[in-house]
């Protein structure tokens, strides 16, 4: 998809960008922005990256990684897609975005997890091509994308 791209939040789009929402029955999936912004303040220690998403000059999305966490993993934390966006291919084109800023820090590997549950996100992820590390953190499962 072209036209996506990833922006720093800035007090002139900040609220546009929390204002996102992904759909009700996502919602015990994905954190809000403004949690996802708490949590990065919070944690300085996980070096937390993140980014609004745009299409074109509309916020769309929201991203956040560690570059890299405290255990040193490169780690996607948060993906949120507003719910009318979702569907058009805008969350693979963040991936390959992220996938390219992980490569260009030195990243050979990028983790993720997810809570399991119908209408969880994890077939999502194993379609980008991450696998099931076997490690479970805090309920969730992990998985991890190669990038070599």
């Amino acid at each position: 998809m072209t036209g996506v791209h990833l922006r720093e939040i800035t007090d002139e789009n900040r609220d546009a960008v929390c204002a996102l929402r992904v759909r009700k029955h996502q919602r015990k999936f994905v954190a809000s922005v403004s949690c996802s912004l708490e949590d990065a303040a919070d944690e300085p220690e996980e070096n937390p990256w993140y980014r609004a998403v745009y299409s074109g000059e509309e916020p769309v999305g929201f991203v956040m990684v560690s570059l890299p966490d405290s255990d040193g993993r490169f780690y996607l934390w948060r993906l949120l897609i507003d719910k009318r966006h979702q569907g058009r291919g805008i969350g693979r084109e963040v991936l390959a975005q992220i996938v390219d800023t992980v490569r260009s820090e030195g990243g050979s590997e990028l983790f993720t997890s997810y809570e399991p549950g119908k209408g969880a996100p994890g077939p999502f992820y194993r379609k980008f091509g991450f696998e099931p590390t076997g490690e479970i953190d805090d309920g969730e499962i992990v998985l991890k994308l190669s990038l070599r």
